[in-house]
């Protein structure tokens, strides 16, 4: 999965370019730069990359959650329908803005429930977030189609998603407003950044004007700007920007790559009858940068965890266990462990956390098994893992 496994010549040599120039800085300095504008030039790559009208960098995926809500009108006390297996930057940038996360059971598809999602809308409600995670998608049409039966905004979350697809569209482009990270273990990296993708033109502005600052960005004199409202600093560098520019132009090799070794090692998988693969969604295509696969009961997910480990099999995740990626270890999220107060209307309605069980959620996570796809291995390689793993498998079937 992670893009720098394979940096070369492209990528120095477009961080070249910017020191070369001298101008690190994104915005402004128009007459040194001499014309080089690698964030500019990366927005546009995603955008014919993506099939959409607009594309705002940012600083992180967890900046490109918080701007895309913002950007759609999602501040102080409204609640954000959200999964409970994400990654914890989902709930920290919704209550950056001073929103509530509400968390709701996820399905086979490892992401949204549409009917827990319908039953968790209240008068509060402004938007429901799908994330889009290790690789694939939720049930697009019927999430889509709950948010405009509610007036909701739809956001989608594709952070570990970049190169997926639902019925012809790229992963990100299909909701209100879409989200990606390009941290330094995604696909395509610029070592720290992100992306808000959309086309809506009024979300687009916001996003623009709000990660800058409140910058309107018109004209050429950066002191002279406006600002139309407030914003803050989420900026993208120029040499960030350097390195996603030459990634993203190499993303259809690597999703090629991805896609072998995925092949191979479920090829193999396959041949153990026990072992039930992630739903997708008819006409979704997965980025193939995780295997996912549920495995009978708890017991035994735990058991093969611990002998892939012991075994070397690394980088695969069994996340029920985990404390970044799923609410069962989320202690800090539910006792509210923050560094300032938190808000009268976040506190309590994050209220529902306490004692809050998602059965539904823990029958799925406990039994899966995540392994992510790496673009360095060889064929050879991927051949002798998906042996190990095939076997420690069928040994710990055995012993149950």
């Amino acid at each position: 999965m992670p893009g720098f496994e394979l940096f070369g010549n492209a990528e120095r040599e477009s961080v070249n370019d910017v020191l070369d120039n001298g101008v690190l800085m994104r915005y402004g300095f128009d007459g040194m730069r001499k014309g080089h504008w690698k964030a500019k030039e990366l927005e546009t790559e995603l955008q014919n990359s993506f099939g959409v009208n607009h594309v705002q960098l940012v600083s992180s995926g967890t900046a490109a959650v918080s701007v895309a809500l913002a950007s759609a009108g999602v501040g102080a006390g409204d609640e954000v329908i959200m999964p409970t297996f994400t990654f914890v930057a989902s709930f920290e940038a919704i209550m950056m803005l001073g929103a509530i996360p509400v968390l709701v059971d996820i399905d086979s598809t490892l992401t949204l429930d549409p009917k827990a999602v319908e039953d968790a809308i209240t008068p509060k409600t402004k938007a429901v977030m799908v994330v889009q995670m290790c690789g694939s998608m939720g049930h697009m049409d019927a999430l889509k189609s709950i948010c405009t039966k509610n007036d909701l905004v739809f956001v989608e979350d594709a952070c570990q998603a970049i190169g997926g697809s639902y019925k012809g569209k790229s992963l990100g482009s299909i909701a209100d407003v879409g989200c990606f990270s390009f941290d330094f273990v995604k696909t395509i990296t610029c070592g720290e950044g992100g992306a808000v993708i959309t086309n809506n033109k009024e979300y687009y502005l916001n996003a623009d004007h709000y990660s800058d600052h409140g910058h309107d960005h018109v004209g050429s004199d950066r002191g002279a700007e406006t600002h139309p409202l407030l914003g803050y600093n989420f900026r993208l560098s120029e040499l960030h920007a350097a390195v996603g520019l030459a990634q993203v132009k190499r993303l259809p090799e690597f999703l090629e790559i991805q896609k072998k070794n995925f092949d191979i090692m479920r090829e193999k998988l396959s041949e153990i009858p026990e072992i039930k693969f992630r739903t997708v969604p008819e006409g979704g295509v997965e980025s193939c940068a995780f295997l996912n696969f549920f495995l009978p009961d708890l017991e035994i997910a735990r058991k093969v965890s611990k002998a892939f480990t012991e075994n070397g099999v690394d980088a695969c995740f069994h996340y029920y266990d985990n404390n970044w990626h799923y609410i069962r270890k989320w202690n800090h999220l539910k006792e509210l462990k923050s560094l300032f107060p938190i808000s009268k209307e976040v506190k309590e309605g994050l209220s529902y956390l306490q004692g809050k069980e998602f059965p539904q959620s823990d029958s799925y996570i406990a039994r899966n098994i995540s392994c992510l796809i790496k673009l360095s291995w060889t064929e050879e390689e991927v051949r002798n893992r998906a042996d190990v793993m095939r076997d420690i498998i069928i040994n710990a079937l055995e012993q149950k």
